[in-house]
């Protein structure tokens, strides 16, 4: 069994998932990174081509129309009963820690059921905008991001969930730097000017907070049951 699968849902963006694959495959022990295409994606044959020279990625093609949850979720679902943890990064995540798959894994054998997440160098400590779960936790939620968002809150849900279950660990020296250009260290592309418009953060912190209303109790419930 792999003890950790990065999924990285990713849409028109193959060069930037080339960059990922290679700061991934600088510093990686074990884990696999696996990118989540969208099948109407116009770009996606030239993902294959992207990251044919690297090793530990491989390409999975995710049913369209989708979303990036929608998409995480699918491929979440996909390997939870092949590998020990799952985890997230976006495409514009570089790991820099050498073996920060190892810490991460290391940390959540020491939590048994929980969530851990490295230092982004943007948000720290406060906001997992990369993480990785325990695979107990998608099999016992039957998702890792909550189905009604589509993009934002999703950092927000994994937080409040492990805080109020009491499995939630940041690990400040890994590091998972986020080339957002929010922090000037990328350029406003496409891709994230659409998932950045506030029509988008008003129509997600909507659907986070009937979210937490409606069904947050019960997925609490399911992972301290776990612990």
């Amino acid at each position: 069994m792999t003890d950790l699968v990065v999924i990285v849902p990713s849409r028109g963006r193959p060069a930037a998932a080339r960059d990922l694959a290679l700061a991934f495959t600088d510093t990686v022990a074990s884990a696999r990174l696996v990118f989540a295409v969208d099948a109407d994606d116009p770009t996606r044959f030239s993902y294959a081509e992207a990251l044919s020279s690297y090793p530990w990625t491989t390409v999975h093609w995710a049913p369209a129309p989708s979303t990036m949850v929608k998409t995480l979720n699918v491929a979440a679902n996909l390997f939870v009963n092949e590998t020990y943890a799952i985890g997230f990064m976006g495409d514009d995540h570089r790991p820099r820690t050498r073996k920060w798959d190892q810490l991460y894994v290391e940390a959540l054998r020491e939590l048994g059921t929980g969530i851990v997440y490295g230092n982004d160098l943007l948000q720290g400590e406060r906001i997992p905008t990369q993480v990785a779960m325990t695979s107990d936790i998608v099999r016992a939620l039957g998702h890792m991001a909550p189905p009604p968002l589509t993009h934002l809150y999703v950092d927000n849900y994994w937080r409040d969930l492990g805080e109020a279950a009491g499995c939630l660990r940041y690990l400040p020296d890994v590091v998972v730097e986020h080339m957002h250009p929010v922090a000037g260290k990328a350029d406003w592309d496409e891709g994230h000017v659409r998932v950045n418009q506030p029509s988008m953060y008003q129509r997600d912190a909507e659907a986070y907070g009937r979210y937490v209303t409606e069904h947050f109790a019960a997925d609490l419930a399911k992972v301290q049951a776990l612990r």
